[in-house]
């Protein structure tokens, strides 16, 4: 089963999420927000919702900012109303881009984003031009040297669709949505505890970029990813380090 992690990509972009610890607690506060208001505050009852007090946990989010955040969203207190927004577009080289918001004001957040399209060389589209390109799925990433075979026995038992190991040794677990807490939570109890772990949309092919190309495009997905209202940017670029 082989296939390509991108290691090296994983580390930029989770060295990327360390320098901006603040950027991460507004997006979590977003998705608890949405995730309470939509599936209420029992986290028992509501996937999305302990998948968001997750990644809280895992930025050192205070257990009472926390509590406050979902008692704001399911009108224990007041708070603000965000609404989701995905957006798509073009990169550089004609690479795929789709990006997550959460906003309270969708007409700022929309010039926001067409802004650093149109300023960093890419080129917005409309909703669904992109997407195709992408499938939305449960993908959970372990670091070089973990077992393989301890991997795919524990991942395939607990529901994963497939275990895929790339050329840098990184092994990647893809699962359906609905069966990645499961299979993350199997994997950490046989000891295995993925670098990476999220529901996201992976790319069903790559284009490679390098050089000025490469700079020109890490540059656009960084000016994305810096704006205030996003929630996550995926791509379909591999970058030359």
């Amino acid at each position: 089963m082989a296939g390509h992690s991108k290691w090296a990509n994983i580390q930029h972009r989770k060295g990327r999420q360390d320098e901006k610890r603040g950027k991460i607690w507004t997006r979590v506060i977003r998705e608890i927000m949405v995730a309470a208001r939509q599936g209420g505050g029992d986290l028992s009852a509501n996937p999305r919702l302990r998948l968001a007090v997750d990644k809280a946990k895992a930025a050192n989010m205070p257990a009472d900012t926390i509590k406050r955040n979902i008692d704001k969203a399911t009108g224990n207190l007041e708070g603000v109303n965000y609404e989701e927004i995905r957006y798509e577009g073009y990169g550089i080289g004609g690479a795929a881009i789709i990006i997550d918001t959460m906003t309270d004001n969708k007409v700022r957040t929309v010039a926001e984003v067409r802004h650093a399209f149109s300023k960093y060389g890419g080129s917005m589209g409309t909703a669904g031009s992109v997407a195709f390109q992408f499938k939305h799925v449960g993908q959970l990433i372990l670091a070089p040297g973990t077992s393989e075979d301890k991997v795919m026995e524990v991942a395939l038992e607990a529901g994963a669709e497939d275990v895929l190991t790339g050329e840098d040794g990184a092994i990647e677990v893809l699962t359906a949505p609905p069966d990645f807490e499961a299979v993350k939570n199997a994997l950490e109890a046989a000891g295995l505890k993925p670098e990476i772990a999220e529901v996201t949309f992976r790319p069903e092919n790559t284009i490679s970029l390098t050089g000025e190309d490469a700079a020109r495009m890490q540059k656009l997905l960084d000016v994305l990813e810096d704006l205030d209202d996003t929630q996550g940017v995926f791509h379909n670029a591999e970058i030359a380090a």
